[in-house]
């Protein structure tokens, strides 16, 4: 589909992956067109066609899980019957796409530079968060890692990432425990807040993604810079947000390994 959102990243050639739009669907409003969220109120036939144009645009199957806004991490090893519940996959199987459902949330797409293992994350701020300064980001880094045999003094340059579209800093607004949670992890993370009137502030969400990823060895970090194109709020013909109309399908970040 020429409106989805093609990663530009130095991922190796056998690793693709796309960020759809609402573009190319068959879905009625309030979820046109393309919604593949099964669990939104949307005409669960509608939900099925448009998986099925994604499967064939992408000739992959997509795998969806139920997101639950936690860090547990699903390995693909071929088709399952049952919906698997996890925030992030991953998988060193090609033609299987790890798949992240979003409306605001952001999706992160990772591979190493050979190209031997894809993964993808749903990273609303209860996942980036997780507890112990552990997030949906840190349980599938680990997880690469032993998957690809990364060194750990490779850990920099094996390892890339890619930002997807989510709520921007200029639309997220949250309460002051938010922050405070974040701060409480890495001080550094202040600077990702900015006041927004009595008990709320701005949240930047690619940032405080990209502080993780960096506190992980991940220098390679691509895409959502945090401007307003990326926002899924503020473009409203182009991404679903649930921030902004409530009711609303759901965009998919995948990524594969092309056989």
């Amino acid at each position: 589909m020429t409106d989805w959102l093609v990663p530009d990243w130095p991922a190796p050639a056998q690793v693709r992956a796309v960020f759809t739009t609402r573009a190319g669907g068959v879905s009625a409003v309030p979820y046109d067109a393309l919604n593949l969220g099964d669990h939104v109120g949307d005409a669960l036939a509608d939900v099925q066609a448009n998986r099925n144009r994604l499967a064939t645009a992408i000739a992959a199957q997509p795998v969806f899980l139920q997101q639950v806004h936690g860090r547990g991490v699903a390995h693909l090893t071929g088709p399952t019957p049952q919906t698997l519940v996890a925030d992030a996959s991953l998988t060193t199987q090609p033609g299987l796409a790890c798949t992240a459902m979003v409306a605001d949330c952001l999706p992160v797409l990772f591979t190493d530079t050979r190209g031997t293992v894809v993964a993808a994350a749903h990273a609303g701020w209860r996942g980036l968060l997780g507890t112990d300064g552990q997030g949906v980001l840190e349980s599938i880094f680990k997880e690469i890692k032993a998957l690809a045999q990364v060194e750990p003094a490779q850990e920099a340059t094996e390892v890339i990432a890619w930002l997807g579209p989510c709520i921007g800093p200029t639309a997220f607004e949250v309460g002051p425990e938010v922050p405070a949670a974040f701060i409480a992890q890495d001080p550094a993370a202040a600077a990702m807040f900015v006041r927004h009137g009595p008990d709320k502030w701005l949240a930047h969400l690619p940032g405080l993604a990209r502080l993780r990823l960096r506190a992980l060895g991940v220098q390679g970090i691509y895409g959502n810079d945090g401007s307003l194109d990326w926002c899924t709020v503020s473009n409203p013909s182009r991404f679903f947000s649930y921030r902004r109309s409530g009711v609303c399908g759901r965009m998919a970040a995948c990524i594969w390994l092309h056989d």
